[in-house]
C-alpha cells in the first residue's frame, strides 16, 4: 500500500501535534524556566553575564563551527545519552552508534542552517532586543521558516532513515498528504515549544543566541524523537 493509500489518522493532524506537545509539557516548561532564568540573569547578575560573554567569544573565534559542533552534541549526542541511561538501562548498542552516524552530521548542519539565519535576520531587522523586532523576528523564525525549511527537512530526515534510508516512495514528501499528516502535528508541537524559546533566544545579543539554542536542542530531539516514532509508518506496495 503507497502512503497515499495509507489509513487516515484516527486524530485530527493538528491535535497529534497538541497531544505531543502536552505530554511534553513539563519537560518543556523546565527548558523555558531554564532558558528565561539565563537571559534574565544575564542583564541582571553580573557573574553570569561573564560566563555568557566567554562563550559568546568562543562562538565569536569558531564561526559556524562552533554551531556546527554545538547542535550535533546537543541534538545528536546527548539525546543519545540519555536514550541509553533512560530506556537502555544503561546498556549501548549497535543502534545507538548507527543512530548517531546520522544524527551527528544531520544537527550540526542544521546548527550551521540556524546559525546563518539568525545572522540573516539580524541583518533584516536589526539586532537590537526591542519588543517589536523581537516579534517580528519570532513570526518569520516559527510561520516561515519553520513551516517552509526547518519542519519538511527534518521530518524528510527522520522519516527517510526510518524506513532504512531507502529512496523507494521517496516522493510522498513532496506531496499535500504528507504535509497534513506528518508536518503540520510536527508544527503544532513545535510551536508550542519554540515560539517561546525564540522569544528568548532573539532577547539575547547575536552571539549568544547559538550557544544557548544548544541548550534548547536537546530538549526539542527528544520531543522530535518521540512524535516520528510513535507515528506508524505507512507500508509500502509489494513488488
Amino acid at each position: 500500500m503507497s502512503y497515499s493509500e495509507s489509513q487516515p489518522l484516527s486524530v485530527a493532524p493538528w491535535m497529534a501535534g497538541l497531544r505531543a506537545a502536552r505530554a511534553n509539557l513539563i519537560p518543556a516548561l523546565i527548558v523555558q524556566g531554564i532558558m528565561l532564568t539565563l537571559v534574565l540573569s544575564y542583564y541582571f547578575w553580573p557573574p553570569t553575564a561573564r560566563w555568557l560573554n566567554e562563550l559568546a567569544q568562543l562562538k565569536q573565534s569558531w564561526g559556524y563551527g562552533y554551531s556546527a559542533l554545538s547542535a550535533a552534541l546537543a541534538g545528536g549526542l546527548a539525546p543519545e545519552i540519555m536514550r541509553v541511561l533512560m530506556f537502555q538501562k544503561g546498556r549501548p548498542s549497535t543502534f545507538n552508534a548507527t543512530n548517531l552516524l546520522f544524527t551527528l552530521p544531520f544537527w550540526g548542519c542544521t546548527g550551521m542552517m540556524v546559525d546563518f539565519f539568525y545572522r540573516m535576520q539580524a541583518l533584516w531587522f536589526g539586532s537590537e532586543a526591542t519588543f517589536q523586532i523581537v516579534a517580528i523576528k519570532v513570526i518569520v523564525d516559527q510561520f516561515i521558516f519553520n513551516p517552509l525549511i526547518a519542519g519538511p527537512s527534518g521530518a524528510w530526515f527522520y522519516d527517510w532513515k526510518l524506513s532504512g534510508c531507502s529512496f523507494k516512495n521517496s516522493g510522498r514528501f513532496l506531496t499535500a498528504t504528507y504535509y497534513r499528516e506528518v508536518i503540520v502535528p510536527i508544527l503544532f508541537a513545535t510551536w508550542g515549544v519554540w515560539i517561546p524559546l525564540v522569544a528568548i533566544l532573539y532577547s539575547l545579543p547575536s552571539l549568544l543566541q547559538i550557544p544557548l539554542f544548544g541548550l534548547a536542542l536537546a530538549m526539542w530531539v527528544m520531543l522530535y524523537t518521540w512524535i516520528s516514532e510513535q507515528r506508524p509508518q505507512p507500508r509500502s506496495k509489494s513488488i
